[in-house]
Protein backbone atom coordinates (compact mmCIF):
# COMPACT_ATOMS: atom_id res chain seq x y z
CA UNK A 1 0.00 0.00 0.00
CA UNK A 2 1.49 3.33 -0.96
CA UNK A 3 2.21 5.89 2.12
CA UNK A 4 -0.23 8.27 1.46
CA UNK A 5 -3.34 5.36 1.11
CA UNK A 6 -1.86 4.28 3.83
CA UNK A 7 -2.28 7.69 6.15
CA UNK A 8 -5.42 8.90 4.27
CA UNK A 9 -7.40 5.68 5.36
CA UNK A 10 -8.13 2.29 4.99
CA UNK A 11 -10.33 1.39 1.50
CA UNK A 12 -13.73 3.68 1.00
CA UNK A 13 -12.31 6.31 3.61
CA UNK A 14 -11.27 9.52 1.49
CA UNK A 15 -8.37 11.28 2.91
CA UNK A 16 -8.91 14.39 4.85
CA UNK A 17 -7.31 17.38 5.05
CA UNK A 18 -6.68 21.23 5.30
CA UNK A 19 -5.10 24.09 3.50
CA UNK A 20 -6.39 27.20 5.05
CA UNK A 21 -6.55 27.89 8.41
CA UNK A 22 -10.35 28.08 8.51
CA UNK A 23 -10.77 24.99 8.18
CA UNK A 24 -9.78 22.53 11.19
CA UNK A 25 -7.71 19.48 10.95
CA UNK A 26 -9.94 16.58 11.53
CA UNK A 27 -8.26 13.13 13.78
CA UNK A 28 -7.20 10.95 11.60
CA UNK A 29 -9.90 8.21 11.20
CA UNK A 30 -10.02 5.13 12.88
CA UNK A 31 -11.47 2.04 10.63
CA UNK A 32 -14.59 2.27 12.75
CA UNK A 33 -15.40 5.18 10.64
CA UNK A 34 -15.44 2.78 7.19
CA UNK A 35 -19.43 2.52 7.56
CA UNK A 36 -19.44 -0.98 9.10
CA UNK A 37 -21.37 -1.09 12.25
CA UNK A 38 -19.79 -3.84 13.34
CA UNK A 39 -16.40 -2.33 13.26
CA UNK A 40 -14.19 -0.62 15.59
CA UNK A 41 -11.58 1.67 15.99
CA UNK A 42 -8.95 -1.05 15.32
CA UNK A 43 -10.44 -2.47 12.47
CA UNK A 44 -12.16 -5.45 13.73
CA UNK A 45 -15.52 -6.99 14.67
CA UNK A 46 -16.43 -6.04 18.38
CA UNK A 47 -16.02 -9.54 19.70
CA UNK A 48 -11.97 -9.04 18.69
CA UNK A 49 -12.06 -6.07 20.14
CA UNK A 50 -12.99 -7.01 23.63
CA UNK A 51 -9.94 -8.73 24.52
CA UNK A 52 -7.85 -5.83 23.79
CA UNK A 53 -8.05 -3.58 26.99
CA UNK A 54 -7.91 -6.92 29.03
CA UNK A 55 -4.43 -8.20 27.20
CA UNK A 56 -2.73 -4.42 27.01
CA UNK A 57 -3.42 -4.45 30.56
CA UNK A 58 -1.65 -7.71 31.44
CA UNK A 59 0.94 -6.70 29.02
CA UNK A 60 1.82 -3.57 30.51
CA UNK A 61 1.51 -5.27 34.49
CA UNK A 62 4.43 -8.34 32.87
CA UNK A 63 6.52 -5.53 31.41
CA UNK A 64 6.62 -3.24 34.63
CA UNK A 65 7.40 -6.42 36.24
CA UNK A 66 10.21 -7.26 34.34
CA UNK A 67 11.48 -3.95 34.39
CA UNK A 68 11.34 -3.76 38.02
CA UNK A 69 13.16 -7.44 38.66
CA UNK A 70 15.94 -5.58 36.36
CA UNK A 71 15.84 -2.80 38.58
CA UNK A 72 16.32 -4.86 41.61
CA UNK A 73 19.66 -6.74 40.14
CA UNK A 74 21.07 -3.59 38.58
CA UNK A 75 20.26 -0.59 41.05
CA UNK A 76 23.69 1.09 40.66
CA UNK A 77 23.46 1.39 36.77
CA UNK A 78 19.62 1.49 36.17
CA UNK A 79 18.82 3.43 39.24
CA UNK A 80 21.56 6.25 39.64
CA UNK A 81 19.59 9.00 38.36
CA UNK A 82 22.96 10.85 37.38
CA UNK A 83 21.13 13.41 35.15
CA UNK A 84 18.27 14.04 37.94
CA UNK A 85 21.61 14.79 40.71
CA UNK A 86 22.88 17.29 38.01
CA UNK A 87 19.09 18.80 37.63
CA UNK A 88 18.91 18.71 41.93
CA UNK A 89 22.58 20.30 41.95
CA UNK A 90 21.37 23.11 39.92
CA UNK A 91 18.47 23.81 42.16
CA UNK A 92 20.43 24.06 45.11
CA UNK A 93 22.80 26.77 43.31
CA UNK A 94 19.91 28.55 42.65
CA UNK A 95 18.72 28.28 46.17
CA UNK A 96 22.12 29.23 47.36
CA UNK A 97 22.73 25.85 48.73
CA UNK A 98 26.14 24.89 49.99
CA UNK A 99 28.58 22.88 48.63
CA UNK A 100 26.72 23.27 45.54
CA UNK A 101 26.78 26.46 45.66
CA UNK A 102 30.09 28.54 45.75
CA UNK A 103 29.53 32.36 45.63
CA UNK A 104 33.48 33.16 44.63
CA UNK A 105 32.43 31.46 41.10
CA UNK A 106 31.64 34.37 38.26
CA UNK A 107 28.96 31.68 36.66
CA UNK A 108 28.37 29.97 39.98
CA UNK A 109 25.37 27.67 37.58
CA UNK A 110 27.99 26.53 35.08
CA UNK A 111 31.35 26.80 36.99
CA UNK A 112 29.69 23.63 39.44
CA UNK A 113 31.40 20.32 38.10
CA UNK A 114 30.28 17.46 39.40
CA UNK A 115 31.00 14.00 39.48
CA UNK A 116 33.37 12.83 36.37
CA UNK A 117 33.13 16.03 34.95
CA UNK A 118 29.64 16.46 34.76
CA UNK A 119 28.17 20.14 34.74
CA UNK A 120 24.69 22.02 34.12
CA UNK A 121 24.21 21.91 30.67
CA UNK A 122 20.63 23.58 30.46
CA UNK A 123 19.36 27.38 30.00
CA UNK A 124 19.09 28.71 33.50
CA UNK A 125 15.54 28.49 33.43
CA UNK A 126 15.55 25.12 34.39
CA UNK A 127 17.86 25.49 37.36
CA UNK A 128 14.83 27.72 38.70
CA UNK A 129 12.45 25.19 37.93
CA UNK A 130 14.25 22.55 39.53
CA UNK A 131 15.29 24.88 42.61
CA UNK A 132 11.44 24.51 43.38
CA UNK A 133 11.69 20.57 43.16
CA UNK A 134 15.04 20.77 45.40
CA UNK A 135 12.98 21.38 48.21
CA UNK A 136 11.83 17.86 48.10
CA UNK A 137 14.31 14.61 49.99
CA UNK A 138 16.45 12.77 47.24
CA UNK A 139 14.20 10.34 47.93
CA UNK A 140 11.25 11.57 47.12
CA UNK A 141 12.43 13.60 44.21
CA UNK A 142 13.57 9.89 42.50
CA UNK A 143 10.09 8.89 43.05
CA UNK A 144 8.47 12.07 42.02
CA UNK A 145 10.08 11.99 38.57
CA UNK A 146 9.76 8.18 38.25
CA UNK A 147 5.78 8.35 38.67
CA UNK A 148 5.65 11.54 36.82
CA UNK A 149 7.18 10.60 33.85
CA UNK A 150 5.32 6.96 33.32
CA UNK A 151 2.58 9.16 33.52
CA UNK A 152 3.47 11.67 31.12
CA UNK A 153 4.33 8.67 28.37
CA UNK A 154 0.83 7.08 29.09
CA UNK A 155 -0.77 10.80 28.70
CA UNK A 156 0.90 11.64 25.43
CA UNK A 157 0.13 8.43 24.22
CA UNK A 158 -3.62 8.75 24.89
CA UNK A 159 -3.54 12.17 23.58
CA UNK A 160 -1.48 10.45 19.77
CA UNK A 161 -4.51 7.98 19.81
CA UNK A 162 -7.28 10.77 20.31
CA UNK A 163 -5.85 12.63 17.76
CA UNK A 164 -5.43 9.11 15.35
CA UNK A 165 -9.29 8.83 15.46
CA UNK A 166 -9.85 6.75 18.26
CA UNK A 167 -11.48 9.57 20.76
CA UNK A 168 -15.07 8.34 21.03
CA UNK A 169 -13.91 4.56 21.68
CA UNK A 170 -12.53 5.15 25.38
CA UNK A 171 -12.18 0.79 25.63
CA UNK A 172 -10.29 0.88 22.47
CA UNK A 173 -8.00 3.98 22.74
CA UNK A 174 -6.90 2.86 26.58
CA UNK A 175 -6.27 -0.54 25.67
CA UNK A 176 -3.65 0.75 22.33
CA UNK A 177 -2.84 3.52 25.02
CA UNK A 178 -1.39 0.45 27.79
CA UNK A 179 0.21 -2.04 24.76
CA UNK A 180 2.18 1.13 23.29
CA UNK A 181 2.99 1.74 26.47
CA UNK A 182 4.09 -1.49 27.14
CA UNK A 183 6.10 -1.95 24.44
CA UNK A 184 7.70 1.73 24.74
CA UNK A 185 8.78 0.51 28.40
CA UNK A 186 10.76 -1.88 26.39
CA UNK A 187 13.25 0.52 24.46
CA UNK A 188 16.04 1.85 25.26
CA UNK A 189 15.60 5.98 25.09
CA UNK A 190 12.21 5.48 27.82
CA UNK A 191 14.19 3.08 29.78
CA UNK A 192 17.29 5.45 29.84
CA UNK A 193 15.42 8.54 30.45
CA UNK A 194 14.00 6.96 34.18
CA UNK A 195 17.31 5.27 34.73
CA UNK A 196 19.13 9.20 34.91
CA UNK A 197 16.18 11.04 35.67
CA UNK A 198 15.73 12.79 32.47
CA UNK A 199 12.92 14.76 31.43
CA UNK A 200 12.40 13.96 28.08
CA UNK A 201 8.79 12.48 28.30
CA UNK A 202 7.89 15.56 30.11
CA UNK A 203 8.47 17.67 27.81
CA UNK A 204 7.60 15.28 24.88
CA UNK A 205 3.61 15.68 26.99
CA UNK A 206 4.27 19.72 26.80
CA UNK A 207 4.57 19.19 23.08
CA UNK A 208 2.14 16.41 22.11
CA UNK A 209 -0.29 18.55 24.48
CA UNK A 210 -0.10 21.62 22.88
CA UNK A 211 -0.38 19.87 19.52
CA UNK A 212 -2.98 17.08 19.68
CA UNK A 213 -5.63 18.04 22.42
CA UNK A 214 -9.58 18.25 21.01
CA UNK A 215 -9.04 22.04 20.14
CA UNK A 216 -6.03 22.03 18.63
CA UNK A 217 -7.27 19.22 16.17
CA UNK A 218 -10.35 21.38 15.58
CA UNK A 219 -8.62 24.58 14.46
CA UNK A 220 -9.92 26.11 17.22
CA UNK A 221 -6.59 28.33 19.10
CA UNK A 222 -6.76 28.59 22.48
CA UNK A 223 -4.93 31.16 24.82
CA UNK A 224 -2.63 28.27 26.21
CA UNK A 225 -1.98 26.73 22.99
CA UNK A 226 1.94 27.60 22.55
CA UNK A 227 2.65 27.82 26.02
CA UNK A 228 3.30 23.81 26.34
CA UNK A 229 6.53 24.35 23.26
CA UNK A 230 7.70 27.24 24.99
CA UNK A 231 8.40 26.05 28.24
CA UNK A 232 9.89 22.68 26.80
CA UNK A 233 11.95 24.95 24.66
CA UNK A 234 13.16 27.28 27.99
CA UNK A 235 14.09 23.97 29.86
CA UNK A 236 16.09 21.99 26.47
CA UNK A 237 16.23 24.41 23.85
CA UNK A 238 15.56 21.54 20.90
CA UNK A 239 11.78 21.85 21.08
CA UNK A 240 12.37 25.14 19.42
CA UNK A 241 12.01 23.25 15.70
CA UNK A 242 8.21 22.84 16.50
CA UNK A 243 8.11 27.12 16.44
CA UNK A 244 8.40 26.85 12.69
CA UNK A 245 6.76 24.42 12.30
CA UNK A 246 3.68 26.02 13.65
CA UNK A 247 4.51 28.81 11.13
CA UNK A 248 4.59 26.69 7.91
CA UNK A 249 1.27 25.42 9.43
CA UNK A 250 -0.01 28.50 9.47
CA UNK A 251 -0.80 28.72 13.27
CA UNK A 252 0.17 32.04 13.93
CA UNK A 253 -1.16 32.89 16.95
CA UNK A 254 -0.06 29.41 19.14
CA UNK A 255 3.93 30.04 17.34
CA UNK A 256 3.87 34.22 18.81
CA UNK A 257 2.45 32.19 22.33
CA UNK A 258 5.63 29.98 21.86
CA UNK A 259 7.92 32.41 21.09
CA UNK A 260 6.99 34.40 23.96
CA UNK A 261 6.86 32.14 26.70
CA UNK A 262 10.60 31.16 25.83
CA UNK A 263 11.59 34.70 25.66
CA UNK A 264 9.57 34.61 28.79
CA UNK A 265 11.91 31.92 30.36
CA UNK A 266 15.01 33.78 29.07
CA UNK A 267 13.94 36.93 31.02
CA UNK A 268 13.03 34.97 34.23
CA UNK A 269 16.16 32.98 34.01
CA UNK A 270 18.08 36.95 33.63
CA UNK A 271 16.28 37.99 36.80
CA UNK A 272 16.36 35.30 38.96
CA UNK A 273 20.80 34.57 37.42
CA UNK A 274 21.95 37.46 35.84
CA UNK A 275 25.65 35.95 35.88
CA UNK A 276 24.65 33.01 34.50
CA UNK A 277 22.68 34.20 31.86
CA UNK A 278 24.90 36.38 30.58
CA UNK A 279 27.13 33.67 30.51
CA UNK A 280 25.09 30.97 29.01
CA UNK A 281 23.08 33.47 26.19
CA UNK A 282 25.53 36.59 25.56
CA UNK A 283 28.10 34.48 26.21
CA UNK A 284 27.43 32.19 23.82
CA UNK A 285 27.67 29.28 25.80
CA UNK A 286 24.50 27.64 24.41
CA UNK A 287 26.29 27.35 21.37
CA UNK A 288 29.36 25.17 22.81
CA UNK A 289 28.36 21.99 22.92
CA UNK A 290 31.67 20.32 22.24
CA UNK A 291 32.21 21.50 25.83
CA UNK A 292 29.95 18.83 27.13
CA UNK A 293 30.89 16.04 25.97
CA UNK A 294 32.80 14.68 23.02
CA UNK A 295 30.54 15.25 20.27
CA UNK A 296 31.67 12.17 18.23
CA UNK A 297 30.69 10.11 21.53
CA UNK A 298 28.34 6.99 20.97
CA UNK A 299 25.35 8.52 22.81
CA UNK A 300 25.33 11.63 20.38
CA UNK A 301 22.80 9.88 17.99
CA UNK A 302 22.18 12.65 15.74
CA UNK A 303 23.85 13.66 12.40
CA UNK A 304 26.29 15.59 14.16
CA UNK A 305 27.41 12.85 15.82
CA UNK A 306 27.31 10.23 12.82
CA UNK A 307 29.84 12.48 10.72
CA UNK A 308 31.92 13.48 13.67
CA UNK A 309 32.32 9.37 13.87
CA UNK A 310 33.36 9.22 10.07
CA UNK A 311 35.12 12.00 9.38
CA UNK A 312 37.73 11.57 12.37
CA UNK A 313 37.52 14.54 14.28
CA UNK A 314 35.13 17.39 15.11
CA UNK A 315 36.82 19.93 13.07
CA UNK A 316 36.35 17.74 10.16
CA UNK A 317 33.00 17.27 10.41
CA UNK A 318 31.56 20.83 10.69
CA UNK A 319 31.41 21.72 7.20
CA UNK A 320 29.38 18.64 6.01
CA UNK A 321 27.11 18.34 9.33
CA UNK A 322 26.17 22.52 8.48
CA UNK A 323 25.20 21.18 4.62
CA UNK A 324 23.11 18.08 5.99
CA UNK A 325 21.58 19.69 9.03
CA UNK A 326 20.07 22.25 6.49
CA UNK A 327 19.06 20.07 4.07
CA UNK A 328 17.18 17.79 6.43
CA UNK A 329 15.66 20.80 8.29
CA UNK A 330 14.19 22.37 4.97
CA UNK A 331 12.85 18.56 3.84
CA UNK A 332 11.95 17.79 7.07
CA UNK A 333 9.62 20.61 7.95
CA UNK A 334 8.19 20.80 4.55
CA UNK A 335 7.24 17.44 4.83
CA UNK A 336 5.87 18.16 8.58
CA UNK A 337 3.56 20.81 7.06
CA UNK A 338 2.66 18.91 4.17
CA UNK A 339 1.14 16.00 6.49
CA UNK A 340 -0.21 18.05 8.96
CA UNK A 341 -2.55 20.66 6.31
CA UNK A 342 -3.34 17.25 4.53
CA UNK A 343 -5.15 15.94 8.21
CA UNK A 344 -2.58 13.55 9.15
CA UNK A 345 -1.38 15.72 12.63
CA UNK A 346 0.64 13.22 14.12
CA UNK A 347 2.24 12.26 11.22
CA UNK A 348 3.68 15.93 10.76
CA UNK A 349 4.61 15.91 14.71
CA UNK A 350 6.46 13.11 14.16
CA UNK A 351 8.68 14.45 10.90
CA UNK A 352 9.29 17.65 12.81
CA UNK A 353 10.20 15.75 15.48
CA UNK A 354 12.40 13.65 13.93
CA UNK A 355 13.69 16.48 12.05
CA UNK A 356 15.01 18.16 15.32
CA UNK A 357 16.43 14.99 16.55
CA UNK A 358 18.40 14.78 13.58
CA UNK A 359 19.93 18.36 13.33
CA UNK A 360 20.24 18.64 16.71
CA UNK A 361 23.98 19.19 17.07
CA UNK A 362 23.53 17.27 20.52
CA UNK A 363 21.26 14.16 20.53
CA UNK A 364 21.50 12.03 23.37
CA UNK A 365 20.06 8.42 22.84
CA UNK A 366 17.06 9.44 26.18
CA UNK A 367 16.10 12.23 23.90
CA UNK A 368 14.67 9.39 21.43
CA UNK A 369 11.46 8.90 23.48
CA UNK A 370 9.57 9.93 20.35
CA UNK A 371 9.94 6.55 19.29
CA UNK A 372 6.72 6.01 21.37
CA UNK A 373 4.07 7.92 19.39
CA UNK A 374 6.05 6.66 16.17
CA UNK A 375 5.11 2.79 17.74
CA UNK A 376 1.58 4.18 17.88
CA UNK A 377 1.14 5.42 14.63
CA UNK A 378 2.57 2.18 13.22
CA UNK A 379 0.10 0.12 15.08
CA UNK A 380 -2.56 2.11 14.01
CA UNK A 381 -1.88 1.84 10.24
CA UNK A 382 -1.78 -1.96 10.51
CA UNK A 383 -4.87 -1.96 12.70
CA UNK A 384 -6.24 0.02 9.27
CA UNK A 385 -4.94 -2.36 6.82
CA UNK A 386 -5.67 -5.90 5.74
CA UNK A 387 -3.89 -8.88 5.09
CA UNK A 388 -0.76 -8.52 4.15
CA UNK A 389 0.03 -4.98 4.06
CA UNK A 390 -1.46 -4.96 7.94
CA UNK A 391 1.47 -7.78 9.06
CA UNK A 392 3.56 -5.25 6.73
CA UNK A 393 2.87 -1.94 8.88
CA UNK A 394 3.13 -4.31 12.36
CA UNK A 395 6.42 -5.86 11.11
CA UNK A 396 7.85 -2.16 10.81
CA UNK A 397 6.27 -1.76 14.13
CA UNK A 398 8.02 -4.52 15.70
CA UNK A 399 11.26 -3.55 13.76
CA UNK A 400 10.65 -0.15 15.57
CA UNK A 401 11.08 -1.75 19.10
CA UNK A 402 14.05 -4.11 18.18
CA UNK A 403 16.08 -1.56 16.73
CA UNK A 404 15.34 0.76 19.90
CA UNK A 405 14.92 -1.96 22.42
CA UNK A 406 16.49 -1.84 25.85
CA UNK A 407 18.53 -5.40 24.89
CA UNK A 408 20.37 -7.33 27.72
CA UNK A 409 24.40 -6.59 26.53
CA UNK A 410 25.34 -10.07 25.66
CA UNK A 411 28.49 -8.73 23.39
CA UNK A 412 29.88 -7.85 27.07
CA UNK A 413 28.59 -10.26 29.42
CA UNK A 414 32.06 -9.96 31.62
CA UNK A 415 31.26 -6.52 32.60
CA UNK A 416 28.02 -5.74 32.03
CA UNK A 417 26.00 -9.10 32.76
CA UNK A 418 22.38 -8.24 31.33
CA UNK A 419 22.01 -4.52 32.26
CA UNK A 420 20.25 -3.44 29.66
CA UNK A 421 21.13 -1.41 26.70
CA UNK A 422 20.35 0.15 22.86
CA UNK A 423 21.88 -2.00 20.07
CA UNK A 424 23.98 1.06 19.49
CA UNK A 425 26.27 0.41 22.94
CA UNK A 426 27.66 -2.42 20.81
CA UNK A 427 30.23 0.21 19.65
CA UNK A 428 33.26 0.87 22.02
CA UNK A 429 32.60 4.08 24.05
CA UNK A 430 35.56 6.46 25.42
CA UNK A 431 33.53 7.23 28.55
CA UNK A 432 33.61 11.14 30.17
CA UNK A 433 35.08 12.30 27.09
CA UNK A 434 35.37 15.97 25.72
CA UNK A 435 37.09 17.61 22.97
CA UNK A 436 38.57 15.64 20.20
CA UNK A 437 41.40 12.83 20.39
CA UNK A 438 42.20 10.93 17.54
CA UNK A 439 42.42 8.07 19.50
CA UNK A 440 38.98 8.21 20.88
CA UNK A 441 37.33 4.68 20.27
CA UNK A 442 34.41 5.96 18.00
CA UNK A 443 36.58 7.03 15.32
CA UNK A 444 37.84 3.57 14.94
CA UNK A 445 34.63 1.67 14.22
CA UNK A 446 34.38 -0.59 11.28
CA UNK A 447 31.73 -3.22 10.35
CA UNK A 448 29.00 -4.39 12.57
CA UNK A 449 30.24 -1.73 14.96
CA UNK A 450 29.08 1.43 12.72
CA UNK A 451 25.82 -0.18 11.96
CA UNK A 452 25.09 -0.89 15.33
CA UNK A 453 26.86 2.34 16.73
CA UNK A 454 24.42 4.48 14.40
CA UNK A 455 21.49 2.59 14.64
CA UNK A 456 19.29 5.35 15.78
CA UNK A 457 19.97 7.59 13.49
CA UNK A 458 19.87 5.56 10.72
CA UNK A 459 16.60 4.29 11.69
CA UNK A 460 15.28 8.16 12.38
CA UNK A 461 16.56 8.97 8.40
CA UNK A 462 14.94 6.09 7.52
CA UNK A 463 11.34 7.04 9.27
CA UNK A 464 11.70 10.83 7.58
CA UNK A 465 12.38 9.51 4.27
CA UNK A 466 8.80 7.28 4.63
CA UNK A 467 7.34 10.36 5.85
CA UNK A 468 8.97 12.68 3.19
CA UNK A 469 7.53 10.41 0.46
CA UNK A 470 3.81 10.33 2.02
CA UNK A 471 4.19 14.29 1.97
CA UNK A 472 4.91 14.02 -1.65
CA UNK A 473 2.14 11.92 -2.83
CA UNK A 474 -0.60 13.49 -0.60
CA UNK A 475 0.71 17.06 -1.46
CA UNK A 476 0.22 15.50 -4.94
CA UNK A 477 -2.96 14.17 -4.53
CA UNK A 478 -4.41 17.50 -3.15
CA UNK A 479 -2.55 18.91 -6.15
CA UNK A 480 -4.57 17.30 -9.18
CA UNK A 481 -7.73 18.22 -10.36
Amino acid sequence: MPADVALAGARGVPPVGILRRDVAVRAEPAAADQGSESATAAGTPRDGARWLLPATAVLLLAVLAVYAADLATHLSSMAAMRDLVVYRNGGLIVRHVAPAYDAHRASPLYDWTGQNGVQFTYPPFAAVVFAVASVLSWTAMRWAMTLVSLAALGLSLWLVFGALGYADRPRVRLGATLGVSALALLTEPVQQTLALGQVNLLLMLLVVADLLTPSALRGQTRWWHGIGIGLAAGVKLTPLIFIPYLLLTRRYRQAATAAGVFAATVALGYAVLPKDSGTYWAGGLFLKANRIVFLGTRGNQSLRGVITRLAGSVTSGTAPWIVAAILVVIVGLVAAAVLYRAGHPVAGMLACALTGLLVSPLSWDHHWVWVAPAIALLAHLGARARGGVRAAWWVAGGGLVLVFGAWPQLWNLSQAGLTPAGLFWYGPATYFATGDKPWYHEFHWHGLQLLAGNSFVLAGLIGLAALCVAAFRVGNRRASP
